[in-house]
């Protein structure tokens, strides 16, 4: 093949390796974007049906306490008499206030057929209701035309936002008054705050009303006109806010009548469990028996990521066929070939050389397939052997990864400490003030201690064991693993209990291996309690003949027959996609099978899981 041939055939490949990375590429990150987005928008459906029926719930607690003031004689009385300022008002009002004590609502009034406010639940206050026109509020004329109202708005008196549930009450006369009970959503927004993904509520009018992102509050959804704007001052429906667009920006629509849209930045930066600006999956629907519209904004920045990361992935394995279909086709010529030289070579010698020759080729093949088989097996042992302790050191390295977050947590405070200390020793120094130097001085070496501890366990832990067997204090292990797991089991609440017997168990074993072993049980026992109030981890050993037997309970919601079944298969794991492996198990069983122990699992008889290790004892092996 010529020069020439050879560049067109290499830039052949190239062009077509391009192709092949790039359609594979953008087919699965288009593809996995909408998986993504059809996965998000199953979750943000069922994040709408909870948050409105959360919001029914609140609402629905209260929607009855007008209608029941109806029932009570003593406010039929003062409104059919319209008596103001009389002992019926107050006895009315002193009501009104237990009642709207008990109830937890913000105030609690009745109002005549004029709009007059005649007993209110906050009649004591300087700022008290009493007396008040509010015939102009929407919700005392709704209520008096259709028989009830509901309303949102903010306070004319002192301007707290409220739900206002309002009813007429009437006697055989007719009507005689209405009723309000005014209602704080405030809790429930607070709910809103600590989910997954932001919410808000917007009123007929486009008006954010509830928001789990507080400076949305009384934001719009779209630009108001001069005319809406004055009929809310008329009404003084949301006392006279500034009602600043809150600038959703729409980029497409999707299917189910969802969007793609942008949130801006609004007011200063605040600290959020979730994203509050970006691209985001919005999607709405009506809250039944209100006005009101639900929305709910899910961050779509994962989905871009995992279809992205998918796209990559994709185009590897688009370059890894290029390459396997590569050589299948150059060890096809180069056979071709060879078989081609065979041929040629066995038609110039006569039959009896071609039945030596390869009689003999047959031969030698077969000794160098034999010697190299051996060779491989060799190296392959070999190989295994590496593998294996490279496992380990991962899985170690992996526990240290989990644990990074805690140490660096625990070294911060020392060094806040050591800084401010040697601050004040240089000030104090410069006063002359020798005996507090001093004792900064001896602040700063005791801090410098206990950091020096920290690192040195996790330097100890992280150090590439030999895997040579040696003696080995059993509470040492347990204690040095309990000190790298310190600041998870604070921050879990979790309560240890060792029962030990009072002579030291000796093991024989690598005490670093051991160690690992042991924070990977004892990590799987908090996450398998994650959640709970009062976690408790029972760590029980024994001496049983030539074994040493510690078992490792948790009192989590125990092992499911599927996870028994497969509880030291590798990479299978019940945790989240990120979180976990599922090579913690496997390679403690392998540790301890290195040993010459067991590991086992199963649930206990009185609920949780429990883990027992069984492992040679120290005294046993040596008498033996």
């Amino acid at each position: 093949m010529s020069a020439p041939q050879r560049l067109l055939r290499l830039l052949a490949l190239v062009c077509t390796l391009a192709l092949l990375i790039g359609g594979a590429s953008y087919t699965t990150f288009r593809v996995s974007q909408a998986m993504g987005l059809a996965e998000l928008q199953a979750t943000g459906r069922h994040r709408l049906d909870l948050y409105a029926t959360s919001l029914e719930r609140e609402i629905d607690k209260y929607a009855y306490f007008p209608t029941t003031l109806g029932l009570e004689r003593d406010v039929l009385d003062l409104l059919a008499r319209d008596a103001r300022d009389t002992p019926l008002a107050k006895r009315v009002s002193l009501y009104l206030e237990q009642l709207n004590e008990r109830a937890g609502t913000l105030s609690i009034y009745v109002l005549d057929t004029r709009g007059t406010v005649l007993a209110t639940s906050n009649w004591r206050r300087p700022d008290s209701f009493l007396g008040e026109d509010l015939s102009f509020r929407p919700y005392f004329r709704e209520a008096l035309e259709t028989g009830s109202s509901r309303f949102f708005g903010i306070g004319t008196t002192r301007g707290e936002p409220g739900y206002y549930l309002a009813s007429a009450l009437a006697n055989a006369q007719g009507t005689v008054g209405v009723a309000v009970v005014k209602v704080s959503l405030e809790q429930l927004e607070k709910s809103w705050a600590t989910v997954e993904a932001p919410a808000l509520v917007a009123d007929e009018n486009g008006v954010v009303i509830l928001a789990s992102v507080p400076d949305w509050k009384f934001t719009t959804l779209r630009p108001l006109d001069e005319t809406t704007r004055h009929t809310f001052d008329r009404t003084q429906q949301y006392n006279r806010r500034a009602l600043n667009p809150l600038g959703v920006k729409e980029i497409a629509p999707l299917d189910h009548g969802a969007q793609l849209v942008r949130l801006p930045r609004v007011g200063p930066e605040t600290v959020s469990v979730f994203p509050v600006t970006g691209k985001f999956l919005a999607q709405a629907q009506p809250l039944p028996g209100t006005p009101w519209n639900l929305t709910v904004f899910s961050h779509v920045e994962q989905v871009r990521e995992m279809a992205a990361n998918r796209a990559a992935l994709a185009g590897i394995g688009a370059v890894l066929v290029f390459i396997v279909l590569f050589m299948f086709n150059e060890r096809r010529r180069h056979l071709r070939d060879r078989l081609a030289a065979r041929e040629a070579l066995q038609r110039a010698h006569d039959e009896l050389e071609r039945k030596v020759e390869a009689r003999t080729a047959a031969l030698s093949a077969a000794n160098a397939r034999l010697q190299a088989e051996v060779a491989e097996r060799i190296r392959a042992e070999r190989t295994l052997r590496a593998a294996q302790d490279e496992l380990v050191q991962a899985g170690k390295l992996a526990v240290i990864g989990q644990l990074a977050a805690g140490i660096a947590h625990e070294l911060n405070q020392p060094l806040a400490a050591l800084r401010t200390l040697s601050g004040n020793a240089g000030k104090f120094l410069d006063r002359g003030d020798l005996p507090t130097v001093r004792g900064n001085l001896g602040r700063i070496a005791q801090l410098v201690d206990r950091m020096g501890t920290l690192t040195g366990q996790l330097k100890s832990f992280a150090r590439k064991s030999s895997g040579r067997p040696q003696p080995v204090v059993l509470q040492q292990a347990i204690d040095n693993a309990l000190a790298l797991l310190e600041q998870r089991l604070r921050q879990s609440g979790a309560r240890v209990e060792q029962t030990l017997p009072s002579a030291d168990l000796v093991a024989l074993c690598d005490p670093n291996r051991l160690e690992q072993v042991l924070v990977n049980l004892i990590g799987n026992a908090l996450d398998a309690m994650a959640g709970q109030d009062a976690p408790r981890l029972e760590l029980t050993a024994e001496q049983a003949g030539a074994l040493l037997r510690l078992r490792v309970r948790d009192h989590g919601p125990g092992l499911s027959d599927e996870v028994r079944a497969h509880l030291f298969e590798p990479f299978f794991t019940t945790k989240e996609a990120g979180v976990g492996l599922g090579l913690g198990l496997p390679i403690s069983a392998g540790i301890v099978h290195d040993f010459g122990g067991t590991l086992a699992g199963d649930n206990h008889p009185e609920g949780g899981a429990v883990f027992t290790l069984e492992i040679p004892a120290a005294d046993e092996i040596r008498h033996d």
